[in-house]
């Protein structure tokens, strides 16, 4: 039911944003740009030359993909050279997201912006659809290859920052070591390798990594996560940080300690509604239960769109090709916040988000 829910709002999103084009592409022919260069009273990554975008989602599944997806097409709203613009979802699927790649290409879109979840294995699509002529913007998940001989740009975001942010809250808080049990997405996910590799610039052989080796791979679902995490309790008597770069995934597995007759760990993550909820409910009955969060990176393609248009409109190509997600809750410092909870919004907004935090829970209804 969840899944058909977000699949009904992405549907009435992209609606929306398409509708807001059709209005602005109408009025182009008098903002007085010329093909080439930027368009006046646009944004100047907005150039004048008209085109028709594809979002691509490896996994568009839960609320993080939904108003991130949201995002994108409020960032592709923004230039009113996009005149017609498509989503699809590869449903957690490698050969689907290939194949939405392919149709994509097939149907003649002049720009893809593509997150590819499965890593390197969505390579070749790339790279076949930038030889095709098509300017092929992949984000987030490293797919491998390089700028301008497999796609025109990968628009990373800084995750080995984020792992040395956690990594630097796990030494202050527990100094004399402890055991991480460390959750990502898909197996060979680049977001989970480069977490890892910033962890490991500030913690030492003191602190012992459990469970499977990079990470133990979730797929971001919390299904999944329950699972893996349930698995985990059973293994290891003692774990005194949790580190997962999709909090809110967690919520729903965290009670299986309790079951166990444990109290939730420490928890260093990404942020949301309903985990800062979470723990303002838990924290009481929970005295090991501390929680650090970075930013959650719902923006992440707002940069990537406007790499996209830019080069396919002739607009100014923004000079950063990194997104970088600040650290957002401590409940231990306070810094830079405390931890936030909306008891009056959906948990499944993320509040570090541009977007409004009541423009994500229409999204939802």
């Amino acid at each position: 039911m969840k899944n058909r829910k977000i699949g009904a709002a992405l549907a009435l999103s992209v609606s929306v944003v398409m509708l807001a084009l059709a209005g602005c592409s109408s009025t182009s022919g008098s903002t007085g740009g010329t093909e080439g260069g930027p368009l006046a009273g646009a944004p100047d990554w907005c150039g004048s030359k008209e085109i028709t975008l594809g979002l691509l989602d490896g996994f568009g599944g839960n609320s993080w993909r939904l108003i991130t997806t949201a995002a994108g097409a409020d960032e592709v709203a923004k230039c009113p050279s996009v005149t017609n613009y498509e989503y699809a979802d590869g449903q957690g699927d490698t050969q689907k997201s290939i194949a939405d790649i392919q149709g994509m290409v097939a149907k003649g879109v002049d720009a893809l912006v593509v997150f590819p979840d499965a890593g390197q294995a969505m390579l070749p699509a790339l790279r076949s659809a930038y030889e095709a002529g098509v300017v092929t913007v992949p984000y987030r998940v490293n797919p491998g290859g390089k700028d301008g001989v497999d796609y025109n740009a990968w628009i990373g975001a800084d995750f080995t920052t984020d792992g040395a942010n956690w990594g630097n809250w796990i030494k202050t808080n527990f100094p004399d070591g402890g055991n991480i049990l460390f959750l990502s997405g898909p197996k060979g996910n680049s977001q989970g390798a480069d977490e890892l590799a910033g962890m490991k610039t500030v913690l030492d052989d003191s602190y012992v990594f459990v469970g499977e080796t990079p990470f133990d791979p979730t797929n971001w679902d919390p299904a999944l996560t329950q699972q893996v995490l349930t698995a985990a309790i059973a293994k290891n008597p003692k774990i005194d940080v949790i580190v997962s770069d999709f909090g809110p995934s967690l919520v729903g597995a965290l009670p299986e300690f309790k079951k166990s007759g444990r109290s939730i760990p420490s928890l260093v993550t990404s942020d949301g509604n309903v985990l800062g909820c979470f723990w303002e409910d838990n924290k009481a009955a929970n005295p090991d239960f501390k929680l650090m969060t970075v930013a959650t990176g719902n923006d992440n393609v707002r940069l990537a769109v406007q790499y996209a248009v830019a080069v396919a409109t002739g607009g100014v190509v923004p000079s950063s090709t990194t997104f970088d997600a600040p650290a957002f809750e401590d409940s231990v410092s306070g810094t830079p916040n405390p931890v936030e909870c909306e008891r009056d919004l959906p948990g499944d907004i993320f509040l570090s988000a541009e977007m409004s935090p009541a423009d994500q829970a229409a999204l939802l209804k």
